[in-house]
C-alpha cells in the first residue's frame, strides 16, 4: 500500500472548516441553549409580590406564586434576581381562583359533579426596560381536574394540587416574556 499524505490532512481540513463555518454564530449571544431569546443587555429581573385578589384563594398562594416564579426564572436563565427595578419586571394579581363541577352525571336521575374542577386565573404585567416593545400585560390561565369524591377542602389546602396548576402558568409566562413565544 501505498501512503498518501493528502488523505491525513483531509479530515483536519474538513474539521478546521467546519469549526470556521460555526464562528460567527457564536457571537450572536441572543440565543441559549435553555430556551431564552433575550438580548445579552439583560442581567436581571424583579418579581413584585403577586396580590391574591381573588375571593377564595387559599391564603398561602401569593406567596407561593411569586417564590416559584422567582426559582423558575433563576433556574432557566443566566439572570440575577434584584428586589425591584430589574431589568425584566414582573408584577400582578391573583384575579380568579374558581373550583366548579366540569362534568355533570346523572346518577338515579340526579344531577352530580363527575368531575370538579380548580380553575386559576394570574393577571401578570411584565416590562422589558431593555426593549419596551416587549411588554405586555395579559391574564393567564390554567386548571386541574379532580374526582368528584376528593374533598373540596383539601385541594383548596393542597399546596401541591395548587403548585401543578400554578406551574404551568409560570411557565407560559416565562415563554411569552424570556422565550418570545
Amino acid at each position: 500500500m501505498i501512503w498518501n499524505k493528502s488523505l491525513t490532512r483531509r479530515p483536519f481540513a474538513v474539521v478546521v472548516a467546519l469549526l470556521l463555518s460555526l464562528l460567527p454564530l457564536a457571537g450572536c449571544g441572543v440565543y441559549s441553549f435553555t430556551g431564552t431569546n433575550l438580548d445579552p443587555s439583560i442581567e436581571n429581573f424583579s418579581v413584585a409580590v403577586f396580590q391574591n385578589n381573588a375571593s377564595n384563594g387559599p391564603s398561602f398562594l401569593s406567596q407561593r406564586f411569586t417564590e416559584d416564579m422567582k426559582d423558575y426564572f433563576l433556574r432557566n436563565t443566566t439572570l440575577k434576581l434584584v428586589p425591584r427595578d430589574g431589568h425584566l419586571q414582573f408584577e400582578g394579581q391573583i384575579v380568579a381562583y374558581d373550583f366548579a363541577p366540569a362534568a355533570i352525571q346523572s346518577t338515579s336521575g340526579q344531577d352530580q359533579a363527575g368531575i370538579n374542577r380548580l380553575t386559576i386565573q394570574i393577571r401578570v404585567k411584565f416590562t422589558n426596560l431593555k426593549d419596551p416593545k416587549q411588554d405586555f400585560e395579559q391574564t393567564f390561565q390554567s386548571n386541574a381536574d379532580f374526582a368528584a369524591s376528593t374533598n373540596i377542602q383539601s385541594i383548596l389546602n393542597d399546596p401541591v394540587a395548587n403548585r401543578r396548576i400554578t406551574d404551568r402558568i409560570i411557565t407560559d409566562v416565562f415563554n411569552k416574556s424570556a422565550a418570545n413565544w
